[in-house]
């Protein structure tokens, strides 16, 4: 049976869970690489399930591309030095053997302990393979947009290349040649009128993209809440959409250049995410934070 895509109203995602034991050598549990994914600290993640595991399962862990187990000799230079995790559908001969390889390049390799199925049987969010543009499991999408980004089209970006596609690549172009430029140079277009990847009712861009990848966690439902205030101008939505659209029009003010724009935008969805994530019951007032001897 396929793992189908976690509902919102549900929360699954609530709470992390916790694995009961921890992971041997050379292997990542789920819950702790769960924790990564998103963040500054996400290793490159490589699935190397064989045809049948694929068919068996047709979903991705979150920023998961595929690679040909056999193959491994051809693709592992790209992955000298850095930190991978690899994935087969139970944590066992795919994922060790292409992991050994990636070490000889000088890779800190590791496995998902348990495979994908220790992944979906703790209930953590999965991307079906078909929701993927052209099926590109690969990884290299591309994606062609309106010109002069403000807030979902640089808030789209920052979740296909942290959650679903870290090889995703982007064009901007004018908004009357969208859809001819994706004709023409087989790119996705999305956040324009008519198209599949684009505001459904009172919702954007990004709510759709949540619902398609399978990625409704509490964080990034509460990161969508304030990208759909700011982009709708329903700045009641959340108290953080107003400082969000100031951040968004000043970036646009900033940088004339979209994809310098889209770079230093990543930064502030980055931070965005962790907060949302980790600091939302956080609060700061200079008297907490201010020096005993300066006070009256």
């Amino acid at each position: 049976m396929l793992h189908e895509a976690p509902c919102c109203n549900s929360h699954p995602f609530t709470t992390i869970p916790r694995s009961s034991t921890m992971a041997s050598f050379g292997s990542i549990s789920p819950d702790k690489l769960f924790r990564m994914i998103g963040s500054s600290q996400s290793p490159e993640m490589i699935d190397v399930r064989d045809a049948e595991g694929i068919a068996e399962r047709r979903f991705l862990i979150p920023s998961c591309v595929w690679r040909d187990y056999g193959r491994v000799a051809d693709f592992s230079d790209r992955h000298a030095g850095k930190r991978v995790v690899v994935v087969c559908s139970k944590g066992k001969k795919l994922s060790e053997g292409v992991a050994a390889h990636l070490r000889l390049v000088g890779s800190q390799a590791e496995i998902l302990e348990g495979g994908i199925e220790a992944w979906a049987g703790a209930g953590l969010p999965l991307v079906p393979i078909a929701s993927l543009p052209q099926q590109h499991i690969t990884g290299g999408t591309l994606w062609v947009t309106r010109s002069r980004p403000k807030i979902d089209r640089i808030a789209c970006p920052w979740l296909i290349r942290r959650f679903v596609d870290p090889h995703a690549r982007f064009l901007f172009v004018s908004a009357s040649e969208v859809e001819a430029v994706a004709e023409r140079f087989a790119a996705t277009p999305f956040d324009i009128d008519g198209v599949y990847w684009s505001h459904r009712g009172e919702t954007c861009t990004f709510d759709t993209m949540l619902e398609e990848f399978g990625l409704r966690t509490p964080a990034l439902m509460a990161v969508a809440e304030i990208v759909r205030g700011a982009d709708t101008d329903r700045l009641d939505l959340a108290p953080q959409a107003a400082g969000l659209l100031a951040i968004s029009l000043g970036l646009s003010r900033l940088h004339s250049d979209d994809l310098e724009q889209l770079q230093h935008g990543m930064i502030v969805y980055d931070a965005l995410y962790r907060w949302a994530r980790d600091a939302m019951d956080e609060r700061h007032d200079w008297v907490s934070h201010g020096s005993k001897a300066l006070r009256p």
